[in-house]
């Protein structure tokens, strides 16, 4: 079987993402079927390996071009960042997160240009990000949108969607990162819509046609019939029934505090969530190691550890790898699959 090449952007080079990189490469499940161009700091990666206690040989790698895919030895493309270390680990740096974002971009041309068959990104700091002039971006997921529009043409930007994934939970989200009070003015029919095909069609990239997916409700309860709020009523019904009458397997609106027990028993393959504490408090308390990320609605595969740069225990080698363990073997098996393009062109 032909291995998949994946670009690994190993994240805030001041966090953990370095680290976990690392810790997973010592199991045989990371590099099975993969070979890998990782994006970061030569030293910094050097310098995690020995505060892990994992041992790997990196090497620089100039371009795409330079790459060799050795066994046993891993290019790096630094980006010009070659004096990393220098920083205090597990704080905000402005050149931290510029050579963050800066390894994201790069991966997502690499993928896009046929590089690479698929991205794995670490985890980026928003304060970092925005203190090296980024203000455009918020996450990962706004980089990626930005450089699909720029490379195809097609305005990908506040349409990409982020699916969680723990264990046999998944969930999607109609908003992300928008205050709480804003939620209800953004929860409209063309958003939830949005959502659940997007959601479907992400679900046969992923192995899983006719997908049965659940959609939570706003208020408690559902609203009671409007007694508590008419979201249910006005917005989420009425979607539901006419994307059932379209032909897709969706249900609900079904109150908050029972379907994500109800998915994880098996009755929905996946969720929608209408907000980002909503999907995000389910999966990271039915799995939160194992979590991880995958961008629908671009043209590149896309996933990602589901933490944060943990800068409280940066350098201490004791982050958990199982995340990027997870994201790894699941763009793998996303490229194994082959039908990354059929779920993107049924999402548009």
């Amino acid at each position: 079987m032909t291995p998949a090449t994946l670009a690994v952007a190993t994240g805030d080079p001041l966090g953990v993402g370095p680290e976990v990189f690392c810790k997973a490469l010592r199991h045989e499940a990371a590099r099975r079927d993969v070979r890998m161009i990782v994006l970061g700091g030569l030293d910094v990666l050097r310098r995690a390996a020995r505060q892990t206690g994992v041992e790997l040989t990196f090497r620089a790698a100039a371009d795409l071009a330079d790459v060799r895919y050795e066994p046993d030895v891993l290019d790096v493309l630094e980006l010009g960042y070659s004096d990393l270390t220098r920083l205090p680990q597990g704080h905000v740096h402005a050149q931290a997160g510029r050579a963050a974002v800066d390894y994201v971009i790069r991966s997502a041309e690499l993928a896009l240009g046929g590089g690479v068959d698929a991205v794995v990104t670490g985890p980026i700091h928003k304060e970092a990000v925005q203190a090296a002039g980024y203000t455009q971006y918020i996450g990962n997921t706004e980089i990626f949108e930005d450089i699909c529009s720029r490379h195809t043409g097609q305005d990908y930007r506040g349409r990409c969607m982020t699916m969680l994934i723990t264990k046999s939970l998944r969930v999607a989200h109609v908003t992300r990162h928008v205050p709480f009070k804003d939620i209800v003015s953004r929860l409209t029919p063309e958003a939830l819509e949005r959502t659940i095909r997007l959601t479907a069609a992400g679900m046969v990239s992923l192995g899983l046609s006719a997908a049965r997916i659940g959609v939570a409700g706003l208020n408690p309860h559902n609203g009671e019939h409007g007694l508590m709020g008419r979201e249910e009523l006005d917005v989420v019904a009425p979607v539901v029934v006419r994307l059932r009458e379209a032909g897709l397997n969706v249900s609900g609106p079904i109150p908050a505090d029972s379907i994500f027990f109800k998915a994880i028993g098996g009755e929905f393959d996946a969720v929608v969530a209408l907000y980002h504490d909503q999907g995000h408090i389910a999966v990271k308390v039915h799995g939160f190691e194992e979590s991880i990320t995958v961008s629908l609605g671009i043209p590149v595969i896309r996933t990602s550890v589901d933490h944060g740069t943990a800068f409280d225990i940066a350098g201490r080698g004791i982050a958990t790898e199982k995340s990027m363990l997870a994201a790894i073997a699941l763009a793998r098996d996303i490229v194994r699959q082959g039908s990354w393009a059929e779920g993107l062109a049924a999402a548009s």
